[in-house]
């Protein structure tokens, strides 16, 4: 006897075990572990906001903390972003006591809808076409009804949420060992940026201009790429790289939960997100082993094992090694274009559709805040999962008997450790490998 699904819930809501089987906010809209969020909101609707669970206690956050993440990921900031004028402004219902300071329990944040226009949506062709490549006709497709106006949960509205626990992230970072985490736009279309030392580049170079690009030679070819294709009714894509430093070695797990399988995963749940690298990604295949693989040397002021290039993006096996974390996100042109495209209806009529409404004519700009959010709550959750697991109990072994301390924030006690191997002039040390 076969049963469909409404069936099957109608059974165990009847039977003994029914309080086994409960469904929570996880249905996609959920990320993260122990430093766990949920989003929530569409475009057009009230507002939209995030709930945030497993925040640490006692940790110092304030509004305008917050709020200076969601004014660098808000609408209306330049000519190349969408013209729609929200404010953005984050109202804290939960989580933190009268001192700005977390108690432990779940934060709730909500920004409120301003400028919504359904009428862009609902007064012309675009209440019942699909728009090309949008996500119009998959929602409908999965859902079988959509919120029209403004794409409802697929619009990049829904990252406020994102950013504004980000920025709660971002902050226990800093605190726990100096974290830093910065993105920037890298390439748009076929530009690419020169000239930017991924270990020194700040927030401030990034903002210094509208494109978000740090190096400004790089960033004013990029806007006037943008600008003609904007002065078209076309939208353009391109790159955004994030790196995070200062991240301890030994966060990830070895085999499904890979640290760059996680960022991956993060980054790739942003809207118009269509490709993810971690260190080299595919131009390392161009290579050898031995051009690519990153060689151990040991820091003479430190003691730490350090690599001598970077092609791992700071992780390695799925763990990180304590280099900087790079990772670079691809994102396409927005599908919402003032051109005249084909499309279908929902009842299956072919039509043209010319998009109407308020668009980026690129993402990437406000698409840096939301890739600095995912990396960081990504971060933070890896981070307490290894304290959980691997950190618990402290490694009272020796230092000889302890692994050597490696990353660019380790020291080993007593600095390096004497070369017995050098003074004993010794070789290259041979090793038998018997790996599948």
């Amino acid at each position: 006897m076969k049963l469909s699904f409404t069936s099957f819930i109608g059974i165990l809501a009847v039977t003994p075990t029914a309080s086994a089987f409960t469904l929570t906010m996880g249905t996609g809209n959920s990320f993260g572990r122990v430093f766990r969020i949920s989003t929530w909101g569409e475009s057009h609707g009230g507002g939209v906001g995030v709930q945030l669970d497993g925040c640490p206690p006692r940790i110092p956050i304030t509004r305008d903390e917050i709020q200076v993440d969601l004014d660098r990921r808000r609408p209306g900031q330049s000519r190349i972003t969408t013209p729609r004028n929200e404010a953005d402004a984050v109202e804290i219902l939960s989580g933190l006591n009268p001192e700005d300071i977390t108690l432990g329990t779940p934060i709730a944040m909500l920004v409120r809808n301003k400028d919504q226009r359904s009428g862009d949506y609902l007064e012309n062709d675009m209440n019942v076409a699909y728009r090309p490549s949008h996500a119009d006709a998959t929602y409908d497709a999965k859902y079988g009804v959509r919120a029209i106006a403004g794409g409802g949960r697929s619009s990049a509205r829904e990252t406020i949420g994102r950013v504004a626990a980000g920025a709660v992230a971002r902050k226990i970072l800093k605190m726990y060992n100096g974290i830093e985490v910065l993105a920037y736009v890298s390439k748009v279309q076929d530009i690419a940026c020169e000239n930017v030392d991924d270990g020194t580049f700040t927030m401030e170079d990034v903002d210094a201009n509208i494109v978000r690009c740090p190096d400004p030679e790089s960033a004013e070819r990029m806007l006037e790429r943008i600008d003609e294709i904007r002065k078209t009714g076309n939208s353009i894509g391109g790159v955004v790289t994030c790196v995070a430093r200062n991240v301890p070695a030994g966060l990830g797990a070895p085999v499904f939960d890979k640290l760059e399988a996680d960022l991956a995963k993060a980054c790739m749940s942003i809207p118009a997100a269509k490709g993810f690298e971690s260190g080299d990604g595919f131009a390392g295949t161009l290579l050898s082993g031995k051009d690519h693989n990153d060689e151990f040397y040991i820091d003479q002021e430190t003691g730490a094992t350090r690599t001598k290039t970077n092609r791992s993006g700071g992780i390695q096996g799925g763990i990180s090694n304590g280099e900087n974390i790079v990772v670079h996100v691809a994102f396409k042109p927005t599908s919402t274009i003032a051109k005249a495209q084909s499309t279908v209806t929902r009842d299956g009529q072919e039509v043209e559709l010319r998009g109407k409404g308020r668009h980026d004519p690129c993402v990437l700009p406000r698409a840096v805040p939301m890739v600095e959010a995912m990396v960081a709550l990504t971060l933070v959750d890896a981070l307490m999962c290894q304290q959980a697991q691997c950190e618990l109990f402290p490694n009272e072994a020796s230092q000889d008997e302890r692994p050597n301390p490696m990353g660019t924030t380790a020291k080993r006690e007593g600095g390096p450790k004497k070369n017995d191997l050098a003074a004993a002039g010794g070789g290259p040390i041979g090793l038998r490998v018997d790996e599948e």
